[in-house]
């Protein structure tokens, strides 16, 4: 749990520092963020899909909403909280930008 955690906060950092040379350190974190909701969310769809009886190649029972709201444990708000809260301190420090 704790393990993920931190790795995802390390690759969302990676990928905001590369990316902020280009867009700058708070799009970028943006960016590393959404990709790691997104990646929970579409997590949260297959397991409540597959909860109530989806096979693959079928629509899924779901409402839009649902993955937002249902499904949420610790470990998957960690891995959107430790990216967020990663990348939230890079962004307030200030990197020069080495390439222009």
């Amino acid at each position: 749990m704790i393990k993920t955690a931190i790795a995802h906060a390390a690759v969302a950092a990676i990928i905001q520092l590369i990316l902020g040379q280009f867009i700058g350190y708070g799009a970028a974190g943006v960016v590393a963020v959404a990709f790691y909701v997104s990646r929970e969310i579409t997590q949260h769809e297959y397991k409540l899909g597959i909860r109530r009886g989806w096979v693959w190649g079928e629509k899924l029972p779901i409402q839009p909403w649902e993955p937002l709201v249902r499904g949420w444990s610790l470990d998957s708000v960690l891995d959107v909280a430790s990216p967020a809260a990663a990348c939230a301190v890079i962004a307030a420090t200030p990197i020069p930008v080495l390439i222009r």
